[in-house]
């Protein structure tokens, strides 16, 4: 049974920080109307869960805020066939959200232990169409390439070009790009195999960190 609290604070969320700052998808208010945040944070901050702002959670990484989170999603235009590569799991949230509107989800993490948690919780709120996997985002997934939608929860200063690769013609790539102190998130459609951006909104992520090379 569903806790009366976080279900007003869902509500107040979904009134104030998504329709209030126009998120107008009523597909992806679904989504952020279905999937439990309280979940995906940490037990202390449960009572934060629906608070508009970013949370600390395991291995220094965020959960980022509900009005992000909904703008990344609905930049997506999902109508629900899409295969969709998520770099990034944390907590587990966003590829929630995405689960609810898509196909099928790889989410990449590359911390295993934020990938064990992500997956356990995803399987146990009966996500089935979700994979989380430990690797180096800046490399994709390529064994599930191509991707109709890519979503990066992290910066950078470019988008790394194995993501752009195993992007569809005609798809959507979603990221934050920029530096530590001035970021942008952008959507990226593939035109021609070249890149159409249209700026969404200021933001502030955590910076995309590939794999250390392996010793010799």
């Amino acid at each position: 049974m569903s806790d009366p609290r976080f279900e007003i604070a869902r509500e107040r969320m979904l009134r104030k920080h998504l329709r209030g700052r126009g998120i107008c998808d009523p597909r992806t208010l679904a989504a952020m109307a279905r999937v439990p945040r309280e979940r995906f944070v940490p037990p202390e901050l449960r009572d934060e869960a629906y608070a508009d702002r970013a949370l600390p959670i395991a291995c220094d990484q965020t959960i980022s805020q509900p009005y992000i989170v909904a703008l990344m999603t609905q930049a997506l235009e999902l109508t629900g066939n899409e295969r969709v590569l998520e770099i990034g799991a944390g907590s587990g949230y966003q590829a929630a959200v995405l689960a609810e509107l898509a196909a099928e989800v790889i989410s990449v993490e590359r911390h295993a232990p934020l990938a064990e948690q992500a997956g356990e919780l995803l399987a146990e709120l009966g996500y089935g169409n979700v994979t989380v996997v430990v690797g180096d985002g800046t490399l994709g997934w390529p064994g599930r390439a191509p991707y109709d939608r890519i979503i990066v929860t992290a910066f950078a200063a470019a988008c790394p070009p194995a993501l752009w690769q195993q992007l569809v013609e005609g798809g959507i790539l979603v990221m934050p790009l920029g530096g530590p102190e001035h970021q942008s998130l952008d959507a990226l459609r593939k035109r021609g195999g070249q890149p159409v951006r249209e700026g969404l909104s200021p933001c502030r992520f955590v910076p995309l960190i590939a794999a250390p090379p392996a010793e010799e």
